[in-house]
């Protein structure tokens, strides 16, 4: 089984080197796409070796509650990113959600600027996610749903989730959304890259979620922001999805929660695209997926190394996907996070780990 589905990649990786030949030797269109293959490496250059987490506040079940004006921690954030600065932490990936920018654009990009500033100071750069296809297909604004004890991401929403299905005009208002906020941070550099859509095809979509893929490359290329613009492979036996996904990418991201040696054999078949690799989300305990066999072999390879999940919150994703504990005690081996909501590491030998990784060690 894992022949076949690297073989699947292999494919798209031939069909991409055959497109890129192809571009070289045409005309330099008025939009310009795709960066080169010298300027994703000068990139890569510049940025160094990034590490973090994908982080949301402990205090947000969702993206809906991390950006409402309502709901907008800037004391957690500050107090959390710093715990991850003093680690030696320089990336986070968070998600943004397009129904809080619809509700207030201007309120909405100030927060994100309030959100950049805070992490700027502690020297960290960030991710930031338009698209997601992962957990509820609908949400609604205002106050957002306590979490249901035990369960991982009970409160996660899509976006757009089931309503680009429902509503014809929400690709319009999708279009907005992202050429707004890119134009206005397109030159920020505080930004490290633009990840467009999350997990493309998760729930059961599959190739119905190629038209919003598509459409979401095509806006970014019309403002062409001075960030990478990627959407990272996930599940490559969704081959249309990933063809299209590594041949427009300027650099390649990735998800992988499986142990070293499928996370190697991953790394091997990217590389072949010769284009830098950050791995985008990975460490889940339970899977051999850790800090201490792949966060070293990452760092060896200058591949980024994002974890998901940085302190234990209303996310619940210390619980695993599919393992429920319906009284919401403590799991017996925590699946996600590094810290608890108080600041204590879940493994004190892990954060050492990671000190010793970033330079931090004392």
């Amino acid at each position: 089984m894992k022949q076949k589905i690297y073989l699947i990649l292999a494919v798209a990786i031939l069909i991409t080197a055959c497109q890129n030949a192809k571009n070289k030797s045409a005309k330099t269109e008025s939009v310009q796409t795709k960066w080169s293959s010298e300027q994703a490496q000068a990139w890569a250059d510049e940025n160094g070796w990034l590490r973090g987490s994908n982080f949301n506040p402990s205090t947000a079940i969702n993206q809906l509650e991390t950006w409402q004006a309502e709901s907008f921690d800037t004391a957690t954030i500050n107090r959390e990113l710093g715990w991850a600065a003093n680690i030696g932490m320089n990336v986070m990936r968070v998600y943004l959600h397009h129904l809080a920018w619809e509700i207030d654009h201007e309120g909405f990009k100030s927060r994100m600027d309030t959100y950049l500033t805070i992490a700027n100071k502690h020297g960290i750069k960030t991710i930031f996610v338009f698209f997601d296809d992962c957990w509820n297909p609908t949400y609604t604004a205002g106050k957002q749903p306590d979490p249901k004890p035990g369960v991982h991401n009970s409160g996660w929403v899509r976006d757009p989730g089931d309503l680009i299905f429902q509503d014809s005009t929400l690709m319009n208002v999708l279009e907005l959304y992202v050429k707004d906020v890119l134009t206005t941070f397109k030159d920020d550099e505080r930004i490290a890259i633009w990840d467009l859509y999350n997990e493309p095809g998760n729930s059961k979509y599959g190739n119905q979620s190629m038209p919003l893929l598509k459409k979401v490359f095509e806006w970014g290329w019309k403002v062409r922001p001075s960030q990478p613009l990627s959407v990272g492979v996930w599940n490559l036996a969704l081959s249309d999805l990933n063809k299209f996904q590594v041949e427009n990418s300027d650099i390649i991201t990735y998800h992988n929660y499986r142990g070293p040696e499928e996370h190697q054999a991953a790394i091997d078949t990217l590389k072949l695209i010769g284009r830098p690799l950050v791995c985008t989300e990975y460490m889940a305990r339970r899977n051999n997926s850790l800090f201490t066999n792949i966060m070293p072999m990452l760092k060896e390879q200058n591949i980024g190394a994002i974890n998901w999940g940085l302190v234990d919150g209303k996310s619940n994703t210390k619980y695993a996907w599919d393992e429920p504990i319906a009284d919401g005690s403590e799991p017996p081996l925590w699946f996600h996070e590094i810290f608890r909501n108080d600041g204590t590491p879940y493994k004190q030998e892990e954060v050492d780990l990671i000190k010793s990784l970033t330079g931090k060690a004392e």
